[in-house]
């Protein structure tokens, strides 16, 4: 499905790549947020609700398992960001889920996706990772661009140990990280502010509470981004 296509139904539904050299000219500011508290989802089993499920977009990975790497940044220039993603179990009371496969996929600073358009031939941005005792993974990359219709988000899919779906779902952003990224690390992302926020936004719309990360850091040095998934494995 093409970009257009896609966005006029979803409206009508309604390690680190330090850049080089990186953002010398970008102070931080007071404004800039150092935290971004997000969902408490997974948290204990009392707080367990299994994380909303959502399209997987017009732009998946075409080839997964070609993609089994932890910095997935292969060039493309943006705020470093080191996201850690938790995935628990409904079924044994949100515990840790070992050996999940989880992929992430995302667009680049000026809202494009590898593996199409003119982006056809390139890889970047796109990864595979299994989950480990605690049910973490981690992925070096950058903070997402953004693109019309669409607020900023990152694509998962979870997978069991044997190759079965379990979820595929999507990660938020708060307004206040994302107002700050784009209005002042303007040499990587060119296009301000994004058009849509998580209200408006065809997917989230409907409810982002348990998709929406917690950021730490700053454009100066980087962001943390943080978030558990919840699933039924």
């Amino acid at each position: 499905m093409e970009r257009k296509e896609f966005l006029r139904k979803g409206l009508s539904s309604l390690g680190f790549l330090v850049a080089t050299p990186f953002i010398s000219s970008c102070q931080k500011l007071s404004s800039d947020p150092t935290t971004s508290t997000g969902s408490t989802n997974g948290s204990s089993a009392t707080d367990c609700t299994v994380t909303n499920s959502e399209t997987a977009g017009p732009f998946p990975t075409k080839n997964p398992a070609n993609f089994i790497i932890k910095d997935i940044t292969a060039g493309r220039k943006g705020v470093p960001m080191l996201t850690t993603i938790t995935i628990k179990n409904k079924n044994t009371g949100c515990g840790a889920l070992k050996d999940a496969i989880v992929d992430i996929w995302h667009c680049d600073a000026d809202g494009n996706y590898s593996e199409y358009g003119s982006s056809a031939s390139a890889h970047f941005l796109r990864g595979r990772q299994t989950t480990d005792a605690n049910g973490n993974v981690n992925f070096q990359t950058i903070f997402p661009g953004w693109y019309p219709g669409r607020a900023t988000h990152i694509h998962v899919h979870i997978f069991n140990s044997a190759g079965k779906s379990l979820l595929v779902t999507q990660i938020a952003f708060s307004a206040a990280v994302c107002d700050t990224v784009f209005t002042t690390a303007t040499s990587f992302y060119k296009n301000g502010k994004q058009d849509t926020t998580n209200e408006r936004d065809g997917i989230f719309r409907d409810g982002y509470a348990n998709e929406l990360a917690s950021i730490e850091g700053s454009v100066k040095d980087g962001y943390k981004l943080n978030l558990t998934i919840v699933v039924n494995a």
